[in-house]
């Protein structure tokens, strides 16, 4: 029995579209162009910020001539209806439904194009059309490949248009694509490839037929593989951006990417981009505890002088020397980028230190002097005779 999908008439075609940067517009294009009576169910991921309401769905039935909703955990799937998936939501197809899920992020993101276009493929073969549009990185790279396994057709935005053409161009890098295509054409691309006949079912996608209902997608539950011990690929040296736990590598094609055993996934691409946001997150961290502290110890300086103890107060302005130090670079490497940027004061402090490093006697010596230096200023005393001229005495010499 073929993987495909029936309404009573006729069979119909799922069309997956993943975008990020940039898709908006091109997502807007796309949907304008196609037909009321499309013989598709359209499914899109757009990268989105979890914490606030998607207007996609309205964007796009304003545009468009297709009804255009977010998908609701286990609908039937009907032809003719675009679903969007839900902010901090993955959207995953199952046999004649969708499936909306939490489970964990893949690419640094939720929702996600893979998972999307992974359960698709798994489910439905040669009746999936996946379509990459505008993005940054490479996530639905992973996506494409499992619906051209499985014998779907895949489609690209041209990275030449393309606001973003780094999720194109790496689809194009690792994907047997079929078509790479302006705008303006794939909307009637689209169109004719739903109303073709499907390929007969290869091998692969007879096993997918076999297997699509035995295990749930990672995307939905994540992975016990942490106690059954069912690692695929070796252990990597890095960990987890979401979870800091250990990730293990594995190859596809050129592709390399890593997983946790709870489930979250990354390209090397998304990897990177991950961990300099946390990086960038630690770097804020530490400028705002070393402010803070230089600015208590400039407190406990000013305390320290009012009660007359200069040693001490010497003590606490050399440790804000230090940290105001260690802060101006972080600071240029954060706002100016360019960890070799950093201001007069914090390069002359930077070389009392290197100098202090070199020579410890250094520091002690410029210490001795103006310990001397405030020992002669308490010695002066000041005197009033009895006819109010003030004379200044050395004391001891009295």
């Amino acid at each position: 029995m073929h993987s495909q999908l029936w309404d009573g008439e006729e069979p119909f075609r799922l069309v997956v579209i993943g975008a990020s940067a940039g898709g908006v517009g091109a997502l807007s294009r796309v949907i304008q162009s196609l037909p009321p009576d499309l013989r598709a169910a359209v499914f899109i991921v757009l990268h989105i910020s979890a914490s606030g309401p998607s207007m996609l769905p309205e964007i796009l039935e304003r545009v468009g001539k297709l009804p255009v909703k977010h998908a609701v955990d286990g609908e039937l799937i009907r032809p003719g209806q675009v679903y969007i998936a839900p902010p901090d939501h993955h959207l995953l197809i199952k046999p004649r439904s969708v499936s909306v899920s939490r489970g964990p992020r893949e690419n640094n993101a939720r929702p996600a194009v893979d998972p999307l276009f992974r359960t698709a493929a798994r489910t439905y073969g040669p009746w999936v059309i996946g379509l990459i549009l505008s993005g940054g990185l490479d996530d639905g790279t992973l996506g494409l490949m499992d619906i051209k396994q499985l014998d779907g057709i895949a489609l690209l935005q041209d990275p030449q248009e393309a606001m973003f053409p780094g999720m194109p161009n790496s689809a194009i890098e690792n994907v047997r694509v079929d078509w790479v295509l302006q705008l303006d054409d794939l909307g009637p691309l689209l169109t004719r490839l739903t109303r073709e006949p499907s390929p007969p079912e290869t091998g692969a996608a007879f096993m997918a037929e076999k297997n699509r209902n035995e295990f749930p997608d990672l995307a939905e539950v994540g992975t016990d593989d942490l106690i059954t011990h069912n690692m695929h690929g070796p252990p990597s040296k890095f960990t987890c951006p979401d979870c800091g736990g250990a990730l293990w590598e594995m190859e596809n094609g050129r592709l390399l990417r890593y997983r946790c055993h709870v489930g979250h996934g990354y390209t090397a691409e998304s990897l990177m981009a991950a961990q300099g946001e946390r990086l960038e997150e630690a770097l804020w961290t530490g400028l705002r505890a070393l402010e803070e502290s230089a600015a208590m110890q400039r407190r406990m300086a000013d305390r320290a002088h009012s009660g007359g103890w200069n040693v001490m107060a010497r003590k606490y302005e050399n440790q804000a020397d230090y940290a105001e130090e260690q802060a101006g670079v972080i600071r240029s490497v954060l706002v100016k980028n360019d960890p070799d940027t950093i201001d007069s004061r914090s390069a002359k402090r930077t070389e009392r230190k290197a100098i202090r490093s070199v020579d410890p006697d250094a520091g002690r010596a410029k210490t001795a002097e103006n310990a001397a230096r405030a020992t002669k200023q308490k010695r002066k005393l000041t005197i009033r005779s009895h006819n109010g001229v003030v004379k200044r005495k050395i004391k001891g010499k009295m």
